[in-house]
């Protein structure tokens, strides 16, 4: 084995090494999002995901539309399969941690180029995290390379790279609008960096803003015109807070991203432990692309706290993730020794370990769940739309054209053979609105499970002005193994396309 990683760590600089790291990273955690979750649906957010992503625009009712491009492009080239959305979390977090040994590499060589990204497949973030993809974990990649950009247009202040900057940093908050602490991290950096007169002195950072409008103006136009603002969704669902509850938040954030990097921080002392003395003498000064990564990381981190704190509004640690990966490099970059090789095939052989662990426990995940059902109700999202659609071919031979309705309904898309589309049933204030008569004359349905009561209301208001409407009350069971899973009761309401009656 020790001669295998020595042969993988020599391959680092020959080019196959990383490369290598990340095609077993992304076969590996694929199997077990596969076997973990064989008798579940996709989470909810992946299948918004998708339903965003069925036609292309420059906006969503609930976020901006970079998830929904990204797959929207994947669903070109793979089928609509839960293996595929598992096989896009995980090629989405190699990309993340291609992009973070782009960026090593201007600093480091060799075995600490392998070393960063080992210790970050420690964090929960490029595989758990990562499994969900929605408008947070696209950002795992953006951020990196809008971060590397940035880097490169600091250091060189030419056009190109300031262009790159500008149009990462707009990408980025394309994904979420979280990401313009991001900018405010760039700016902050900056401002403080050694380097800030000769940056500021340049064309870089005006052309970088022009950049950014440009791709962002689009999307502006959107809002404007569309009548729709996730940004109004996003202040709806998470302000409005007490001065107490904001500060909590804030508190929370910020001991949540703490929590998050001790591991690979607490792996990275044990590794250098005997050298550990020298390294804190000498880690300032440090290089200046590695200060200014730092200063980035450092204002993305501090601003969003206080503008809770601004707005009463409730933060997550989650937000953060795509930029905790600079700590971790920046600590390892700043070692002016060589690691003892030692040290690194154990690392090597810990993460290998602990991968192959989770994927062969994979399948008892499985068969947890299958007595401990998931609250948003992913156990019967198969079952519930293979039901809904038996009876639907019965009452019609046209295809089933829109859905509308939860999380329920949004499954029903996804699973369907029809996909039919999804059309959310309320606004940004949550006032669920009964579908138009043209969406009921070419044939709807909805599906509720029992404990959501607002659904289930509401779809006995669709019900009374739906003529031939056919209400569903039916319960459905998943098997594991042959070992019967917790039923569930689904209530659906069908409205057969008015040729049909």
């Amino acid at each position: 084995m020790a001669s295998l990683l020595d042969r993988w760590l020599d391959g680092v600089e020959e080019g196959w090494g990383i490369p290598l790291l990340l095609a077993v990273f992304v076969m590996l955690w694929t199997a077990f999002l596969v076997l973990a979750y064989q008798n579940a649906g996709l989470h909810p957010d992946v299948i918004e995901a998708w339903v965003s992503g069925r036609t292309l625009d420059w906006g969503g009712a609930k976020h901006p539309p970079l998830m929904g491009w990204v797959t929207h492009l994947w669903m070109l080239v793979f089928p609509v399969r839960d293996w595929s959305f598992h096989l896009l979390a995980m090629v989405n977090a190699a990309i993340a941690l291609w992009i973070i040994d782009l960026t090593a590499r201007r600093f480091v060589s060799g075995e600490k180029r392998a070393i960063v990204l080992l210790l970050l497949m420690l964090l929960p973030v490029y595989q758990f995290q990562a499994q969900r993809f929605n408008a947070n974990s696209v950002l795992f990649a953006v951020w990196p390379l809008a971060i590397y950009c940035f880097l490169r247009s600091f250091e060189t202040r030419s056009a190109a790279w300031a262009i790159a900057a500008g149009l990462a940093g707009a990408l980025a908050i394309l994904g979420k609008y979280y990401s313009a602490f991001l900018i405010v991290g760039f700016i902050f950096a900056a401002i403080w960096h050694s380097g800030r007169r000769a940056y500021f002195t340049s064309p870089a950072p005006w052309m970088s803003a022009a950049a950014g409008a440009a791709l962002l103006a689009p999307h502006a136009h959107w809002m404007l015109t569309s009548g729709t603002s996730p940004f109004g969704y996003a202040l709806a669902v998470h302000g409005g807070l007490t001065a107490g509850r904001a500060v909590t938040s804030s508190l929370g954030f910020l001991l949540g991203l703490a929590g998050t990097l001790v591991l690979p921080l607490v792996v990275w002392a044990i590794m250098i432990r005997t050298r550990i003395g020298g390294y804190l003498r000498d880690f300032s000064p440090l290089d200046p692309g590695l200060a200014l990564l730092l200063l980035i990381a450092t204002g993305a981190i501090i601003a969003p706290p206080l503008v809770s704190l601004f707005l009463r509004s409730s933060l997550t640690a989650v937000w953060a993730s795509p930029g905790l990966y600079v700590f971790v490099l920046v600590a390892v970059c700043a070692a002016r020794f060589a690691v003892p090789r030692m040290e690194t095939r154990r690392l090597a052989a810990g993460v290998l370990a602990i991968t192959v662990a989770a994927v062969l426990i994979g399948p008892a995940h499985a068969w947890y769940r299958n007595g401990h059902p998931f609250s948003e109700g992913r156990n019967y999202y198969a079952l519930a739309a293979a039901e809904v659609m038996q009876r639907w071919r019965q009452l019609s031979p046209v295809p089933l054209r829109t859905v509308s309705g939860d999380k329920l309904a949004m499954a029903l898309s996804f699973y369907s053979p029809d996909h039919p589309a999804f059309n959310v049933p309320f606004d940004q204030q949550y006032v669920w609105q009964i579908p138009s008569a043209e969406v009921l004359r070419s044939g709807w349905a909805t599906m509720c499970l029992p404990d959501e009561e607002t659904c289930r209301f509401w779809l006995k208001q669709v019900a009374a002005v739906a003529s031939d409407a056919t209400t569903l009350d039916f319960v459905v069971t998943p098997e594991f193994w042959r070992k019967t899973g917790v039923p569930s009761r689904i209530i659906a309401l069908l409205v057969p396309p008015r040729t049909t009656r």
